[in-house]
């Protein structure tokens, strides 16, 4: 009877050790795919937010006659220029200038290269280039 007590106390090293392995096993084969589709849903919600900023934009021009001077920036969709004269903001709902999804600065050009005005964002590595989650996210493309 004590022998059969013994027993079902607990796990032998041995099984603890197997069991470890396993888990061990998956997060080396699921880990990068959940980091490869995390890095993926960024770069689409920076190219979401891009899309979100450049109506606002657009939306200051309706009131203004035209974009907010490279000086003023963005924060001009949410805090009124001295010089505007039918500034009807905050133009964005939650009345900052949301960042990058890397938590950087999103980059504004007026008057832009490839249009009106550009905006982008360097993607996570913060230069010019780059695949993946480092690719450049822009208003023009």
């Amino acid at each position: 009877m004590q022998h059969n007590l013994s027993r079902l106390r607990g796990f032998t090293l041995l099984e603890l050790l197997v069991v470890l392995g396993i888990i061990a096993l998956l997060a080396g084969i699921v880990g990068p795919q959940v980091m490869k589709h995390m890095g993926a849903s960024k770069t689409k919600a920076a190219k979401v937010q891009i899309e979100d900023l450049s109506a606002a934009l657009d939306m200051y021009k309706l009131d203004e006659g035209r974009y907010p001077t490279q000086q003023q920036g963005l924060s001009a969709l949410v805090i009124k220029p001295t010089d505007a004269k039918r500034w009807n903001g905050p133009y964005l709902r939650k009345e900052k200038v949301p960042q990058d999804p890397w938590m950087i600065d999103y980059h504004y050009v007026y008057p832009g290269q490839h249009g009106s005005f550009d905006v982008f964002s360097y993607g996570a590595d913060e230069t010019e280039g780059g695949e993946g989650e480092d690719q450049d996210i822009n208003s023009w493309e």
